[in-house]
């Protein structure tokens, strides 16, 4: 459905301690840093993006706004585990199925607010 998803960033190197934590944790590698300073996560075929903001102001997070990575329940709580001990934190009901959902869900903000969702579908 998208060729890919970028989160801007206000702290590179912080954002890369956290994206390659919790792509790890989901089975991933880590990123790589292009010549323009911008972090790539390829992943299950997808892409994923962190960069400073082009127009020079400051990165911020969209309300309302959420990004889901698709991985298994396991994944989800040790990506969930890796975010919050590599500088994320918590958004959310605690990790788990939720009432009247086939979805097992774990919830995550960056360090930078941007929010973040682990899905497993529980068919």
């Amino acid at each position: 459905m998208f060729s890919h998803v970028m989160v801007g960033s206000n702290d590179i190197q912080k954002a890369k301690a956290f994206y390659d934590a919790t792509f790890k944790a989901m089975g991933g590698t880590e990123g790589v840093l292009d010549p323009h300073g911008r972090l790539i996560y390829q992943h299950n075929g997808g892409l994923f993006l962190v960069s400073k903001p082009i127009n020079g102001e400051p990165a911020t997070h969209a309300n309302g706004g959420t990004i889901g990575f698709s991985m298994t329940a396991e994944q989800a709580d040790a990506w969930y585990a890796a975010g919050v001990a590599s500088g994320g934190t918590a958004c959310e009901d605690p990790p788990g199925v939720r009432e009247g959902m086939p979805y097992y869900l774990a919830y995550l903000r960056d360090p930078d607010g941007n929010k973040l969702c682990a899905l497993h579908y529980m068919a």
